[in-house]
């Protein structure tokens, strides 16, 4: 089992998630904590990552690097969301097993289930239809790596598990307009429409799709508890069990925002799947519960951004 004086490897320790994972463990009272940034080593290089984990023999691995986006993004560069994270998670999954990893925790998404999969998602309906097409690459990749984890686990006895995340935000989010997820996306449009006095915001879809927000502290929070409470094959969904409309998140962030302006739903735009919505009976079953909020959240993400926003001018 890992302890507080295992070394664990964080890759992708300078992204939302990652930071949060790191944050936590420094929490926990894990010290041994090895990062390093994608110039120092660029984890869709093999030679690299063999080389890196052959010298540092880390007990645990937590496999947070990823290339990720919003709707936009996914729809604009499905071959580099492909690609980039197939060779990510393969080299870095494989030099694991080479190196002898104890551990390795593979992060996904809920953008692995079909896109008529039936509500709430199930682990167990993983395959069972088509993926949504506007994030089809980036779901392959991650079907993709759950797979090799649970292979590996059968194949070769070790611990590597995979944990399928809902929408996550927070601290250290992404909040390029370009590129970025619907949650920073709207903080950001909120803020600048209430700076600017624009009249309206406008935003993709209709505003009846369904999602599911989990603050990102909550999921390093799940992981910690996941990394020192399960060992099995099965991956584990992480989400809050509720979720809400994109009209009522974008009436939240305008309330929390101050903005006063009308929201316009732009129905010309793709809302992607109608409804993701994670059954998180699993990971209840093992003991976890989420702790924050959405509009303690929200408020604290927004106050992040405010101090960060210079970052993404």
């Amino acid at each position: 089992m890992i302890n507080k004086n295992s070394k664990i490897y964080v890759a992708g320790h300078k992204g939302m998630v990652g930071s949060a994972i790191i944050r936590e463990l420094s929490r926990n009272g894990y010290k041994n904590i090895v990062t390093r940034s994608s110039k120092e080593l660029d984890l869709r290089r093999q030679n690299e990552v063999e080389l890196f984990l052959e010298q540092e023999k880390p007990e645990c691995v937590i496999l947070a690097a990823a290339k990720v986006g919003g709707i936009a993004a996914n729809i604009k560069y499905p071959s580099e969301f492909i690609t980039d994270n197939l060779l990510i998670q393969t080299n870095v999954i494989s030099s694991s097993l080479n190196n002898s990893v104890k551990k390795l925790i593979f992060l996904g998404s809920s953008c692995i289930y079909p896109k008529d999969a039936p509500q709430p998602l199930m682990e167990d309906y993983l395959l069972s239809g088509k993926l949504e097409p506007t994030n089809e690459g980036y779901a392959i990749a991650k079907i993709a790596g759950l797979k090799m984890c649970e292979y590996y686990n059968r194949q070769y006895g070790v611990d590597f598990i995979s944990l399928m995340p809902c929408n996550l935000y927070g601290e250290n989010d992404n909040f390029n307009l370009e590129d970025s997820h619907v949650m920073a996306s709207l903080i950001r449009r909120f803020h600048e429409a209430k700076v600017n006095e624009l009249s309206h915001v406008d935003v993709w879809g209709s505003g009846t799709q369904l999602r599911e927000f989990l603050y990102v502290d909550d999921f390093a929070d799940a992981l910690v508890y996941v990394m020192e409470n399960y060992k099995g094959h099965k991956f584990l969904n992480v989400g809050t069990g509720y979720d809400i409309t994109i009209k009522e998140l974008s009436e939240l962030i305008k309330q929390i925002v101050g903005y006063k302006g009308e929201i316009r739903f732009d129905t010309s735009k793709p809302d992607g799947m109608h409804r993701k919505i994670m059954d998180i009976s699993m990971i209840k079953n093992i003991g976890w519960n989420m702790k924050t909020d959405m509009y303690e959240g929200i408020d604290k993400t927004y106050k992040w951004y405010l101090d960060n926003k210079f970052l993404f001018e």
